[in-house]
């Protein structure tokens, strides 16, 4: 199908099942969902004309090379299986990674701005009442996206006698709905240490070249045993993010109460030291919390304009409901869309579409994924959320 002919909503999921090493798990990713990364690379406008473009400079090569260097010394296993993708799909390592700078190579080049300052973007809500402890997301982006996205379920084998990188290479098992040709981990995830968490991006003003992009940090999420893991990962000491991202997050194995956190992180300014800047809210028993895709917290510059716009309306239909008691109230907020401009759920716009809605229930341990707007529809599937502590 041409990329400029445009495929309506599907209500369906590709899930995949995949066990190796890291390049071996992208490589059956590139492989099995090679037709939906080419057609995503054939229809997306930001890296047609605006990444390549930038990429075909010297002030554009300089940037990526000085990001690239830094992946393959701090994360060369991520490095490995965006490779892996690329082979299987036989699609440019190049055009990938592009994917992954996502507005670093804009915003450093042209001395600030985004690629497309649109109001894309996700809404989360958390619910942490007695035997509600629930966390909702709406996974937004550009319309080219929609139907652009699959599930994987992976079980990362260590690949022996490979650099290691900042966090080694260890065994890995996670599942998470993906972009097309992106790492696993930037939208809504779990692993099986009970890691349960969802992706907010965030526009800050600044980017940096030569640090660490969002989507390697979330990537390295997928990792992590416990939420002190968690916060080293983001802080990236040594390193730090180069652009911006909220996660929403809560670890199913942790002793006492249950307890969400929203840990909001800024780039690594080069005047500042060699780590991402990092704000850690915590959700506890009884409270709530609602996150879009501004800054809370954390006194960082961001892009004006409609993703800040975008972002304050949504924030305001959802707490227009009042507080989220339970699953059916989330359903409510997640696929409001009384805003005569920037909706909850996104489908009224020929620039920004809501892709998919998740809930995940912590007391259920279940992971509802909707593929279209959850007032209207029931879940497309409804997945167990299965931990290291389960019996084989």
């Amino acid at each position: 199908m041409p990329a400029s002919e445009a495929l309506a909503r599907r209500n369906a999921i590709p899930f995949l099942y995949t066990r190796g090493t890291h390049y071996e798990v992208g490589f059956d990713i590139g492989r099995t969902f090679s037709g939906i990364i080419h057609s995503f690379l054939a229809a997306s406008k930001e890296l047609n004309n605006v990444f390549l473009p930038l990429y075909n400079t010297e002030a554009g090569r300089q940037v990526y090379n000085e990001t690239l260097r830094s992946v393959q010394t701090n994360f060369p296993q991520y490095v490995r299986e965006i490779e892996g993708t690329a082979d299987g799909a036989g699609v440019p390592f190049h055009k990938l990674f592009l994917l992954h700078l996502d507005d670093i190579l804009p915003n450093v080049v042209k001395r600030g701005g985004s690629s497309t300052n649109a109001p894309i973007g996700c809404s989360t809500i958390v619910c942490n009442h007695p035997g509600e402890e629930l966390l909702g997301h709406t996974e937004d982006a550009l319309s080219p996206t929609l139907n652009h996205f699959y599930l994987v379920s992976a079980h990362v084998l260590p690949e022996p006698g490979l650099p290691q990188g900042r966090w080694k290479d260890t065994e890995e098992r996670f599942t998470s709905l993906c972009y097309a040709g992106i790492l696993p981990g930037f939208t809504m995830s779990y692993n099986h240490h009970g890691l349960v968490y969802s992706i907010n991006v965030v526009s800050a003003a600044t980017l940096v070249a030569g640090k660490t992009p969002r989507m390697f940090l979330t990537r390295a999420l997928l990792s992590v045993e416990h939420f002190v893991q968690a916060q080293q990962v983001l802080r990236d000491k040594g390193c730090g993010a180069a652009e911006g991202f909220s996660v929403n997050m809560t670890f199913l194995l942790q002793e006492g109460d249950r307890l969400f956190h929203n840990a909001e992180v800024g780039p690594a300014l080069p005047s500042a030291a060699a780590e991402s800047q990092l704000n850690i809210l915590t959700v506890s028993p009884g409270e709530s919390f609602v996150h879009t895709n501004k800054y809370l917290r954390l006194a960082v510059p961001e892009i004006k304009g409609s993703m800040m716009e975008s972002s304050d309306c949504r924030h305001k239909a959802i707490s227009a409901h009042g507080e989220p008691e339970n699953y059916g109230s989330i359903v409510n907020m997640l696929g409001d869309q009384t805003d005569p401009k920037f909706t909850v759920f996104q489908d009224k716009t020929d620039h920004v579409t809501t892709l998919a809605v998740g809930i995940f229930d912590c007391v259920k341990r279940t992971w509802s994924i909707y593929s279209d707007n959850p007032k209207k529809t029931e879940p497309i599937v409804v997945l167990p959320i299965q931990l290291k502590t389960d019996k084989k």
